[in-house]
């Protein structure tokens, strides 16, 4: 028997009763982390995001909480404590008619890129330009409270409803604390008077007994 042409072979198997064409179906299979690297992971300390500057390389690196000396404090009566979370040493809600500010307290290993770098940070997170180092003396208060030395930033933003941080830094057993209060610039503005009262109560705490 003569051989069909391909081309013909190939139609009469096209037309051919019960031929179908199989659906083909592709999966992606996730790659598998190596033993080792699983070992890693399970065995690295908690950490929490950096506070680095804003637009800094620094903005995503990893570095751990501070655990060493502790700060103690007392917060305004009509400020509302909040979980603290895994980044926060402490963490308070200040309510107004003006809506809700948010107060929190951290503090990292080391002087977190320095103070101007943490100032620009700030000024970032309300989208300012970020300050030379000309300009950080005329944007920064100086004040010292049983035995701390702190830095206070008073910050505005801009826009129709503007936002505002009254932020303090505070070297203190190897580590710099954070205490800052965001949220709507007329409710700042109208708990600075407590804020600044809640700096002169920071101290370091007793040890535990």
């Amino acid at each position: 028997m003569k051989a069909l042409p391909p081309s013909v072979l190939a139609l009469v198997l096209a037309l051919a009763p019960g031929c179908q064409k199989e659906e083909i179906t592709t999966y992606r299979i996730p790659k598998e982390q190596h033993p080792a690297a699983k070992a890693a992971a399970s065995a690295a300390p908690a950490t929490a995001a950096s506070p680095a500057p804003a637009g800094s390389d620094r903005a995503n690196t990893a570095v751990a909480t501070a655990s060493g000396a502790p700060l103690a404090w007392t917060a305004p009566a009509t400020w509302t404590a909040k979980p603290a979370g895994a980044m926060r040493k402490g963490s308070y809600a200040v309510k107004g008619d003006e809506g809700e500010a948010d107060f929190a307290i951290t503090a990292f290993p080391g002087d977190v890129g320095g103070d101007l770098a943490n100032l620009n940070r700030w000024r970032g997170q309300l989208s300012l330009p970020a300050l030379n180092q000309s300009d950080f003396a005329a944007a920064t208060e100086h004040v010292d409270h049983n035995g701390l030395h702190m830095t206070v930033v008073d910050i505005l933003g801009t826009g129709d409803k503007p936002q505002r941080i009254l932020g303090a830094m505070i070297p203190h057993g190897g580590a710099t604390w954070f205490f800052k209060l965001t949220g709507p610039a007329a409710l700042v503005a109208r708990e600075k008077p407590a804020f600044t009262a809640f700096l002169a109560t920071i101290k370091p705490a007793a040890p535990a007994k």
